[in-house]
């Protein structure tokens, strides 16, 4: 039981706060369509406080339920080694996608439909 809080604390959750920070890059990418910075500024802090307070109650427990299931599941059908493997899986996801965002940039992980004009910066 102990090892669970360990595991949630020390790795799991650190991974759902890198998850929200992607998000966030997403926001600040979309937010260039905004030419005027001082309305460009405002609507990211607006965006991100409402979405923080939406992960906050209603996402956030979602999110904690499905890790903690998956967790459980892989852990009881596969022993010590679906844990590993589980472990394993959300970090390499995590990577993942912060490679596509920080290096191939926000596109390649977003529809094309949702994609800035070429115009924005």
């Amino acid at each position: 039981m102990k090892t669970d809080h360990v595991v949630r604390n020390y790795y799991v959750l650190p991974c759902c706060l890198l998850l929200l920070n992607l998000c966030v890059e997403l926001v600040s990418y979309k937010a260039r369509m905004i030419d005027d910075v001082m309305l460009r500024t405002g609507a990211i802090m607006g965006m991100v406080l409402f979405g923080a307070s939406l992960v906050t109650y209603l996402v956030a427990p979602a999110i904690s339920f499905l890790i903690g299931t998956l967790h459980r599941t892989s852990r009881q059908n596969a022993g010590g080694l679906g844990e590993v493997f589980f472990l394993l899986l959300l970090g390499v996801l995590v990577f993942w996608l912060y490679y596509r965002i920080y290096i191939l940039g926000p596109e390649s992980v977003l529809p094309a439909e949702w994609h800035n004009p070429a115009g924005a910066k």
